[in-house]
């Protein structure tokens, strides 16, 4: 494979109701060989119903060192969670 043949992240959804998950990644020319690729690497056993294939460039991910100040907020503004508010009886199920 040559340097500059773009990698792609394959998600596959292995059955109806399911999510796609990512499940690993391929090198191809364009998104009909990697679609190809990754039925070929990733699916031998039937396992897949639907296949995804996004080029690893065009995602962007948060810095794991980055948590704190990512996601630390959220734990301090616990009105946002539902469990922060009393239902009233009247209200019934939600």
């Amino acid at each position: 494979m040559s340097a500059e043949t773009p990698l792609w992240e394959v998600f596959i959804r292995p059955r109806n109701g399911l999510s796609h998950r990512h499940v690993g990644s391929v090198h191809a020319a364009d998104e009909v060989l990697a679609i190809q690729a990754a039925r070929d690497v990733y699916t031998r056993r039937g396992e897949g119903l639907s296949i995804w294939v996004v080029p690893s460039a065009a995602i962007t991910a948060s810095d794991p060192d980055a948590k704190g100040e990512m996601f630390e907020p959220a734990e301090s503004k616990i009105y946002r969670h539902p469990t922060f508010y009393d239902i009233p009886d009247e209200v019934g199920h939600m």
